[in-house]
């Protein structure tokens, strides 16, 4: 991004292409012959499945469906359908693998709101990452799958969930109320004195001026106030908010932040922090791989090795060393991730 207010764009660059000459039937029956019979041939399953864009796995399915599918009139089988026999052939994380695959992304991602927020407590950094980081447009396409799916609004069923500023973030977020398009120079200077007021310049931390305005300012005017404030305070807007908030409201103004300046990074961060320490976040390693390996994951890959002077491959392997991913669950992130 430049000074001047005129961000750098950058070309999005997937790891998951639609494989050449594509044959879904002859597809369909490879996968049916994996898992026929004792035993099943995983590697067969990562080598299409992982190899293959979102919509090749969708014609997949419904040649799977019409090679396989048929029963007898008068069976009480049910039909044969692809995303059954995967479940009931595979287990663990590479099950949650291949079967978050299976589902076209907007679908996938309502499906891991619905499950941040079902039961006791909400997953706050599942909605965050999700709906913070996010373009509008890929916002609105998983709030209509996500009622499609469960009868409920996405933003009702966040309204039910969360509250105060953090609410009213995420819902600005499925409103979509920024505008990524206008900058207004004078606007920003005076919007950068508003939140250093409100914050910094104050006693105590005035939390909805900083919904307000970042949840409202499009990517270009946003880079504007945030080049303002440091004018300002002499910090980041980041180091601004990390000394004056905390919690779920913090985090979510955070990836809006870095989405800004950086949406890869943000991510390759993300996945750092799901694999540093003890444990493995695996929850968050494969949602984000999943989801993002057909928008931008050779980005994330770049940013990962320049914040972290080593591979993302290189870090996944390095977790099935400690043992914390492997085998097919490994082997399957790392097709996904793709060794150029």
């Amino acid at each position: 991004m430049s000074l001047s207010g005129d961000m750098e764009e950058y070309a999005e660059v997937p790891t998951v292409v639609p494989a050449a000459n594509f044959d879904a039937v002859a597809d369909a029956h490879a996968l049916r012959a994996a898992m026929k019979g004792f035993g099943t041939d995983e590697q067969v399953i990562i080598d299409i499945l992982c190899l293959r864009s979102n919509a090749q796995r969708q014609a997949i399915t419904e040649a799977y469906k019409k090679e396989f599918g048929r029963v007898e009139e008068g069976s009480n089988k049910k039909p044969r359908d692809l995303i059954a026999d995967l479940k009931s052939e595979l287990g663990g994380n590479f099950e949650n693998v291949i079967i978050g695959l299976m589902l076209p992304t907007d679908e996938y991602c309502a499906k891991q709101l619905y499950k941040a927020m079902k039961g006791i407590g909400t997953s706050d950094d599942v909605l965050v990452e999700i709906l913070c980081s996010r373009p509008y447009d890929e916002i609105v396409q998983i709030a209509a799958a996500y009622e499609k799916l469960y009868g409920s609004s996405l933003e009702a069923d966040i309204q039910g969930d969360t509250s105060g500023p953090f609410q009213r973030l995420l819902v600005m977020a499925l409103q979509g109320l920024r505008d990524n398009y206008a900058y207004d120079p004078a606007k920003a200077e005076e919007q950068a004195q508003i939140l250093y007021n409100a914050g910094e310049g104050t006693v105590g931390t005035d939390e909805n001026a900083f919904v307000e305005i970042l949840g409202h300012a499009g990517q270009r005017h946003a880079y504007l106030i945030f080049q303002e404030y440091k004018k300002i305070s002499g910090k980041t807007i980041e180091q601004a908010m990390e000394s004056e908030m905390s919690g779920e409201l913090l985090h979510g103004l955070l990836a809006m932040v870095k989405t800004v300046h950086n949406r890869p990074a943000y991510f390759a961060e993300r996945l750092e922090a799901a694999m540093k320490g003890l444990g493995t976040d695996d929850d968050a390693l494969i949602r984000i791989i999943v989801s993002r390996c057909e928008i931008d994951l050779a980005n994330i890959k770049f940013e990962y090795e320049r914040m972290h002077g080593k591979t993302l491959l290189s870090a996944v392997k390095s977790e099935e060393e400690a043992g914390e991913t492997s085998g097919d669950y490994r082997n399957a992130l790392l097709a996904l991730i793709g060794s150029a």
